[in-house]
Formats: C-alpha cells, sequence, structure tokens
C-alpha cells in the first residue's frame, strides 16, 4: 500500500517551491500525493491561485477557506485558527501517513498544529533558517519542534535543527527544492513572457517582490512610498509583483498599483505571475529589489544581482550577488548592484542553497523513512 502524503499549501511562492516535490511525488510506486489548498490559493485579490494548481495538473483533495480580508493582527491570528479548526476535519477525513509542510506561515503553523494533536508525523522542509525581521522566525522554529522529518537546504541550517534538540538520524541537508525548477521547468523566451504580460521591458528592468515586515513597527505606507520614489528615481522599468496576505499587505499592494497606473508602459503589477513566468522574470530582469526569500535563494542561480531591502530576511544565508539595505538607501544600493564590478562577481559566484536536486532526496527519504511519532528530545554529549 502507498504512503499517503498530504501536502498543505497556502501561498503561491510556496506552491512554486513545492512544485518539483508535486511532481516526483505523483510518480512514485511508493507514494500517494494528497493535495490541501488553502489561505491566499482561494483569494480572488491574490489572483484564484488554485487554477493554476489545477492547470499544473495536480488533483485538489481538499480546499480550506481561512483568510479574513482585514488587513491586521488580529485577522492573521483568526485566519490560523480557522484553519487550525478547518484543516483537523480534513485530515481526519484523508487519514495521511505524514503532513509534508514547507516553510514558515501562519496556515502553515495551523496545518503543524493540527498534524501534531491528531498524532500525524510531519515532514518539515526548509527548517533551521534565520529571518529575524519576521513572525516567521518563531513560526519557522515552532513548527520544527513539531516536526519528526527535516528536509534542510544548508549543512549550517541542519547543524543548528540538531543544536536545537532534533536527532541528526531525522535531520537530511537535501538543498533548496527552489532550484529545481530553475533546472526542470521550461521557461517561456522573453518575447512569449512580454506578449503574456502585455508589457515590454525596458533597457534596464527591476523585479521587485516586497513583504510586511511583520515585527517591525515601522510606517508601512510611508516606506513603500519612499521605496517607489526611490526606484522612480532610477528610471528603470519595473515588473512588480503582489505582497502576501501578512498585516500591511493591503496597504504594499494599493501603493504599487497607484505607483503603476502613473505610467503603465514603464511600470507593470501582476497579482500571480505563476512559477514559471516568474522565474522567466527574474531571468530576464536586470536586478530583483525587495525583501523576499526569493531574491535571497533563487536569484545566484540566475547570477542575477539582488537588492535586499530591509530586515525581513535579516539572519538568513547570503550569496554573494546580494546587497543590503535600508529602505532610503536603495536608489544607491541599485546603482552599486548594476555596476560592472557587481556584476562581474555575480556571474562568478556559486549558489549556497544547493545544486538542483532537493526533490529528488526529499521523495526517496519520504518513501523508507520511519515515521513513527514517539520524538524525545536529542542532546548530544559535551565534553567539559
Amino acid at each position: 500500500m502507498k504512503r499517503k502524503i498530504c501536502v498543505v499549501t497556502g501561498t503561491r511562492a510556496e506552491y512554486g517551491l513545492f512544485y518539483p516535490i508535486l511532481k516526483k511525488i505523483q510518480k512514485s510506486e511508493k507514494l500517494q500525493l494528497q493535495l490541501v489548498v488553502t489561505t491566499m490559493h482561494l483569494a480572488p485579490q491574490f489572483g484564484y491561485t488554485l487554477r493554476q494548481i489545477e492547470e499544473d495538473g495536480f488533483k485538489i483533495d481538499e480546499t480550506v477557506e481561512n483568510l479574513l480580508c482585514a488587513d491586521t493582527k488580529s485577522s492573521v491570528a483568526k485566519s490560523t485558527g480557522m484553519a487550525t479548526l478547518l484543516l483537523s476535519d480534513v485530515y481526519r477525513r484523508l487519514q495521511p501517513d505524514s503532513v509534508l509542510l514547507l516553510g514558515d506561515r501562519y496556515e502553515t503553523l495551523a496545518a503543524a498544529t493540527s498534524a501534531l494533536l491528531m498524532n500525524i508525523p510531519i515532514a518539515h522542509i526548509h527548517g533551521g533558517e534565520i529571518t529575524e525581521g519576521a513572525v516567521d522566525e518563531q513560526i519557522r522554529h515552532a513548527i520544527t519542534k513539531m516536526s519528526h522529518l527535516h528536509f534542510t537546504a544548508t549543512e549550517t541550517f541542519r547543524q543548528r535543527l540538531i543544536r536545537m534538540g532534533e536527532n541528526p538520524a531525522k535531520v537530511f541537508t537535501v538543498g533548496a527544492p527552489g532550484l529545481d525548477n530553475i533546472l526542470s521547468l521550461p521557461l517561456p523566451s522573453k518575447e512569449e513572457l512580454e506578449e503574456s504580460l502585455q508589457w515590454h521591458f525596458g533597457e534596464k528592468t527591476v523585479l521587485f517582490t516586497y513583504h510586511p515586515v511583520t515585527l517591525s513597527s515601522v510606517d508601512t505606507s510611508k516606506e513603500i512610498h519612499d521605496i517607489l520614489l526611490a526606484l522612480e528615481r532610477t528610471g528603470y522599468s519595473v515588473l512588480f509583483t503582489y505582497a502576501n496576505a501578512d498585516e500591511g499587505g493591503h496597504i504594499i499592494n494599493e501603493a504599487i498599483e497607484k505607483f503603476c497606473h502613473m505610467n503603465p508602459e514603464k511600470y507593470k503589477v501582476v497579482k500571480n505571475l505563476g512559477q514559471k513566468r516568474y522565474l522567466a522574470a527574474m531571468k530576464y530582469a536586470d536586478i530583483l529589489v525587495g525583501n523576499t526569500s526569493s531574491g535571497i535563494i533563487e536569484a545566484a542561480s540566475f547570477k542575477k544581482p539582488v537588492v535586499n531591502i530591509g530586515d525581513r530576511q535579516r539572519g538568513r544565508l547570503r550569496n554573494d550577488n546580494t546587497i543590503d539595505c535600508k529602505p532610503h538607501e536603495v536608489e544607491q544600493a541599485v546603482t552599486k548592484a548594476l555596476s560592472a564590478d557587481f556584476l562581474k562577481k555575480c556571474a562568478t559566484s556559486t549558489n549556497v542553497y544547493g545544486d538542483g536536486h532537493a526533490s529528488e532526496r526529499i521523495v526517496e527519504i519520504l518513501e523508507k523513512a520511519d515515521l513513527s511519532t514517539v520524538k524525545s528530545f536529542y542532546e548530544p554529549e559535551y565534553r567539559l
């Protein structure tokens, strides 16, 4: 009998990282994929990306509508509670052998909490990382302590989980699955991408994604206003994607929409590019700007310079293609990132997050791993 692996996905970005794993689970002779779609995937304001999942050839076993529209901390807490409540019924119906989760969002915490309390073993991807500017930091480590199997992107992160008390035999360095897509997905040409966007890249083009900094007390409205003015001063074309559903996301998205309306030939906003178009945009853009993890992890595989704004990704392991800056330093950082010396540095850099074969390793381990829910704190012997 096949082992039932239940994957819970709540956002377009996380689904893109899951994609190569889902494909390999589908092909496995030992695993059965159960797919549960939640949160932003079901929201029209974020592109109703459930349709993209279906178009990619996946059968969706369950949907969970848990996202409240209000843009507040309490709405995030309530959305988490709603997901926890509804997912318990989903797990009862599906009876999975394991729940596979990725990352550190609040609906992922809900998925882990329900699975833990229902004695379902959890396998977690991308544990051990640090992003000190967002509540994701605490969520990620909380999910680690609930999980039974761990798939880390680097050996540094594996060792961090072991120091957190996780059994080394249950922690595997596999690489970042997002890199697998760069090797395996057929990307549209620049002309095909432009046609689908109904928009043309400029002489220099920025790919921009910026999410709320959930542990910060800064004025999100002022911060995004200052960043947009800095982008305008560069004179470059900008392709924008939407912020996520965290507190402050609506403020960012509304500011971007108004900004693009001023000059639609130069600026374009897309709620959801989808995985192929997003990677293609990363390939054809001259630079990535924002505070998304894709700039930190995937962009190095395209040898692209990245300007990472603010503290959202503070603590995450950097590649050589990244320049960190404050919001008021964006213009200077972009100039430096596109300088001949820095572009040469990017061209010779190696991505520390892996080789593009993470999904193969993850599926092979899921096929063979002991899924016992008995878990004890691992404490290595110390020498005084």
